[in-house]
């Protein structure tokens, strides 16, 4: 199995599962947060893949299962931010795709707090 290709892929099942979520909010708050979430990681996502690729020369295979969303907005994020920090280990360590990761996960756990307290 293709570490890094299930990880990219998990990440971009949880932009189509918060885009999901988000039109299943039953709050504007969340409606609102969901929005900005899926649609920023969307572009940050799409840089580390690229930075991956450009720096190895390699594209990762993808597998070919999806998983769907969570019940809550909030209980798919942070059972994102878990995964995501523990499988961004297994990533390469070079600073520039660690600083990528840093953006995803600052952005993680910014949208749970949202999710949590501003209701």
């Amino acid at each position: 199995m293709d570490k890094i290709g299930d990880f990219i892929l998990t990440l971009l099942h949880s932009i189509t599962n918060t885009h999901i979520l988000h039109w299943q909010a039953p709050t504007y708050s969340e409606h609102i947060a969901l929005g900005e979430f899926y649609d920023e990681l969307s572009d940050l996502v799409d840089t580390l893949t690229e930075s991956m690729m450009g720096k190895y020369q390699t594209v990762p295979t993808f597998p070919v299962t999806y998983h769907g969303p969570a019940a809550t907005g909030l209980e798919e994020l942070v059972t994102l931010g878990i995964y995501f920090s523990e499988g961004r280990k297994d990533l390469p360590q070079d600073s520039e795709i660690q600083n990528l990761c840093d953006e995803i996960q600052a952005l993680i756990d910014q949208t749970t707090y949202k999710l949590k307290f501003l209701k």
